[in-house]
């Protein structure tokens, strides 16, 4: 017998994107005056996203328990928060009525080479 269980699993990866405890690395989205910096979790982005892990490799966290920093200044704050609730949780929430949202988005996935998105 085979059972699927992916929305509990989707909630859980959710979840784990929401926690502020055990993230690993911050994400610096936007330009000024419209920056937000994001908190996550390098082993996800980078089986998630080609672009996020060739990024990351040469950003790799220090042992002395620095976190990894790095830049997505292309990328506005709000469409990032979407596209990351996409990377954790195979969830993609938009607003149909607001077709610029949309574009905002597919350009976004194409920058993180998020073929599937």
């Amino acid at each position: 017998m085979s059972a699927q269980f992916f929305s509990k699993l989707s909630q859980n990866y959710i979840e784990i994107l929401e926690d502020n405890e055990y993230y690993d690395i911050t994400i610096e989205v936007g330009e000024d005056p419209d920056v937000k910096i994001f908190r996550a979790h390098m082993n996800i982005l980078c089986y998630r996203s080609p672009y996020l892990r060739q990024t990351l490799a040469s950003n790799k966290k220090n042992n002395d328990s620095v976190l990894s920093h790095t830049k997505l200044p292309n990328i506005l704050p709000e469409i990032f928060q979407i596209v990351l609730r996409y990377i954790y949780g195979g969830i993609l929430s938009l607003d149909m009525q607001d077709t610029s949202d949309f574009l905002k988005v597919l350009v976004a996935a194409d920058e993180l080479l998020l073929h599937e998105l």
